[in-house]
């Protein structure tokens, strides 16, 4: 190895921890002061740990690994994008999980033919996984809507003395505040009703 073993871990949340990955890396034989880490989402690469590696730390002929391709990021066209940046800038990658993607020791023709095979494959899984999702979503709200399960906020009963202590309340009988303690009303329930039925209390006054 011409290089340095550098070793990049991630979780989501601040509250998940890196231990499994860290002892995978260093087991692997990254110094664990070579480990960089992020309690980020990998929605993007935007984050502080894995931008200060990319940009002040990873050299042309370093060793980048990883325990899983999801620590790297979850969406597989933007993993691919960096994924290529990385070998641009002479960066191999060990994904521990995923031999088959290590680019360690491999010629630059292996190296893409395998990352574009991978990639397209891993896409081509993902994409699926989210139409399978969407079509049991489907599923299940079509099936609950034929059970009379009805989404959304539940639609507010209006209290069968409503029309007659708004009339009160017009007439200037008695205060906003006795109205909807009459009505069991809460400040924000009570004016959104009355915006709504403003042209039925007109009526009935």
């Amino acid at each position: 190895m011409s290089g340095r073993l550098f070793g990049y871990a991630r979780v989501s949340t601040t509250d998940q921890h890196l231990d499994r990955q860290i002892e995978a890396l260093r087991n692997y034989g990254v110094a664990e002061r070579d480990i960089i880490t992020d309690k980020f989402s990998g929605k993007d690469f935007n984050r502080q740990g894995y931008l200060t590696l990319k940009e002040h730390i990873l050299r042309s002929g370093d060793i980048l690994v990883i325990k899983e391709l999801d620590r790297l990021g979850r969406d597989y066209e933007q993993i691919k994008i960096e994924w290529q940046e990385l070998q641009k800038m002479g960066v191999d990658i060990v994904i521990i999980d995923m031999p088959i993607l290590n680019t360690a020791e491999k010629s630059d023709l292996e190296k893409s033919l395998i990352a574009n095979i991978v990639f397209e494959l891993l896409a081509y899984t993902a994409e699926k996984e989210r139409q399978k999702i969407k079509a049991r979503q489907a599923e299940g709200i079509k099936l609950a809507l034929a059970k009379g399960i009805h989404f959304g906020r539940k639609k507010t009963e209006i209290p069968e003395n409503f029309y007659a202590e708004c009339n009160r309340w017009l007439e200037g009988e008695q205060t906003a505040i006795a109205t909807m303690h009459k009505l069991g009303m809460k400040k924000t329930t009570f004016y959104k009703i009355v915006n709504e039925q403003m042209p039925e209390i007109v009526r009935r006054c």
